[in-house]
């Protein structure tokens, strides 16, 4: 066994994937147009700022989406999957690779969404109508996922089921898109 492969793949996992999580979710905040100034969003501003500000000069955005963000996960990502192959011994190719780190974004994104719910259904149980800087963030990014499944689904005697309807929802995407997706990245890698 390769202890220290391991070990290097688990740091440069862990430090790529909070750096990822921080960009995406900087990318969602500005997509729902969430408070840019509310405490977590300045932080993850702050933080994404330094490579964010040069990609930005060089690539615009396209309706309403920050290609710059975009392009920036997607290197990081490719990066963390390539770094990890080196490190425990593997080439991956490049088409894997792209097809991998895709896979790995959108499964990030899902994985945002589900927490972000189930979070924000806790929150309602434990601390009903307080306002704080997380439970406004959530509010703003999972709303656009609720509002039409509370359309499809309204509150039945005061209970709000669209919640439970997203998870089911996001589940599935994972399994059907998600889970095919990979597959063929590591077929290709």
């Amino acid at each position: 066994m390769n202890y220290f492969g391991q070990a290097a793949a688990y740091l440069i996992q862990t430090v790529f994937g909070l750096y990822i999580l921080a960009v995406m979710l900087r990318l969602l905040l500005q997509m729902v147009r969430a408070d840019f100034y509310n405490p977590l969003s300045q932080f993850l501003v702050k933080i994404t700022n330094p490579p964010l500000k040069p990609l930005r000069r060089v690539i615009p955005g396209l309706f309403g989406i920050d290609l710059a963000s975009v392009l920036l996960l997607l290197a990081l990502k490719m990066a963390e999957l390539e770094l990890t192959a080196i490190a425990l011994g593997h080439v991956p190719r490049l088409t894997g690779l792209l097809v991998l780190s895709l896979a790995g974004l959108l499964q990030l994104l899902i994985y945002i969404f589900l927490v972000g719910i189930i979070i924000q259904v806790i929150l309602s149980w434990v601390r009903p109508g307080e306002h704080n800087p997380l439970s406004a963030l959530l509010h703003d990014l999972n709303e656009p996922l609720l509002r039409p499944a509370r359309r499809y689904l309204p509150p039945i005697s005061g209970l709000d089921f669209s919640p439970v309807a997203v998870l089911i929802a996001l589940q599935l995407l994972l399994i059907v898109v998600v889970g095919p997706l990979t597959g063929l990245g590591s077929s290709l890698a």
